[in-house]
């Protein structure tokens, strides 16, 4: 079973920016969809955006344009640059496949705020 660290999270202002990890202890280049998520207090957790095997992306509404989702596949990482960050940012975030089919790593806190 593949294991997920998600790491980068933090305190950060609003227009700020934070960089996610997201270590896998598996082969992530034989997986046609890796994805970040987030859950915020008294939410669902909610599609952030994904990212093909060849680097095809799709993001949320809601983080086109601010976000941006890449793909080590030789060091077996993921990562979500986060920029302009907003208020609404602030959530827990995590990495699995799309759809999900690994058990779900801790995530990591990103809490925007002024």
């Amino acid at each position: 079973q593949v294991q997920l660290v998600e790491s980068g999270g933090g305190l950060a202002q609003p227009g700020g920016s934070l960089r996610l990890s997201c270590a896998t202890s598996g082969n992530i280049s034989s997986i046609p969809v890796m994805a970040w998520y987030r859950q915020a207090p008294g939410k669902q957790r909610e599609l952030v955006a994904r990212i093909t095997s060849g680097d095809h992306t799709i993001y949320a509404g809601t983080v086109r344009g601010r976000f941006a989702i890449s793909r080590d596949n030789a060091e077996n990482t993921m990562f979500l640059q986060m920029n302009s960050l907003k208020l609404e940012d602030t959530a827990v975030y995590s990495c699995n496949t799309w759809p999900p089919g690994f058990s779900w790593g801790q995530g990591t806190q990103v809490t925007v705020s002024s």
